[in-house]
């Protein structure tokens, strides 16, 4: 049986304590599992994020994650030490002037031991792309490199769960591919990944995308089944992903191809479709 890993059971937040941002809210995450979170500004998907961090604790309901309460003082470390969360500005997350200190600065607060300690700086640098840059001072990368010093800092922790919070934001093209790259990777070895974004592209490599809209979910299931729905995630001011746009513009000009979510599986369809022409 898969454990549960995160629990939202009937779960409120409010920051000010009069709105709230989410209530009655119940989602449950898997062990292992690869959850993207979609969502205008405002829907409740970074706070959703810090509550799975213990960053925030539930003013209703409650918060399980690995199967303890968030609001228990003494479970605070050890979720923490066990959800690494990366946020959208590096900044937030940045403590050390060099890089190599900067990603060994986590995983040595838990204890770690040299020479793992190195070996672990090493690997996190290489999935990254930034062997090499040990010694360069922190403050004088791009946003880019700066994301991925901080990502690194979290994977150097060897988390159990990967918390994505519009962690692409700031990286171009190649490094977003980078990133996914490595996130799948660390999915197919079993770690559990929760990610916010607003690329539809990247939603479209999770195994099961929600949808929130002022707190509450609106849409739930895998990326075939929820970003396929055009008229309802317009609506949400989303959009399905480019891939799907064309493959239904085709379909309307009468080109027999399924309907696709990504680029990979539209150029499949196009390539079987020309070797029958």
């Amino acid at each position: 049986m898969t454990e549960t890993f995160i629990d939202f059971g009937d779960a409120g937040f409010t920051y000010d304590g009069e709105r709230f941002v989410f209530r009655h809210l119940n989602l449950t995450v898997p062990q292992g599992q690869f959850l993207c979170l979609l969502g205008g500004n405002g829907s409740g998907k970074s706070t959703l994020a810090k509550h799975i961090n213990a960053l925030l604790v539930p003013d209703e309901g409650r918060v399980d994650v690995f199967g303890q309460d968030t609001r228990d003082p003494e479970a605070t470390y050890f979720i923490r030490s066990n959800a690494g969360l990366v946020f959208q500005n590096p900044d937030d997350q940045i403590v050390a002037s060099l890089i190599e200190n900067d990603v060994a600065f986590g995983p040595e607060n838990l204890g770690v031991p040299n020479p793992e300690l190195r070996e672990r700086v090493t690997r996190a640098l290489e999935e990254v792309g930034l062997m090499g840059f040990e010694k360069h001072e922190t403050n004088a990368l791009s946003g880019g490199q700066k994301q991925r010093v901080a990502i690194a800092g979290v994977l150097a922790m060897d988390p159990a769960i990967l918390i994505l919070d519009e962690a692409t934001a700031m990286l171009d093209p190649r490094g977003r591919a980078g990133l996914l790259r490595v996130v799948r990777e660390l999915h197919g070895a079993g770690m559990t990944v929760v990610m916010i974004t607003h690329y539809m592209e990247e939603a479209a490599q999770a195994e099961r995308v929600v949808v929130l809209d002022r707190g509450t979910v609106m849409l739930d299931g895998t990326p075939a089944e929820v970003l396929t729905r055009a008229d309802e995630l317009e609506a949400l001011s989303l959009e399905v992903p480019f891939a799907c746009r064309l493959s239904r513009q085709l379909q309307a000009r009468g080109v027999p191809v399924a309907t696709c979510i990504t680029e990979d599986e539209l150029k499949e369809e196009l390539c079987a479709l020309r070797s029958t022409m």
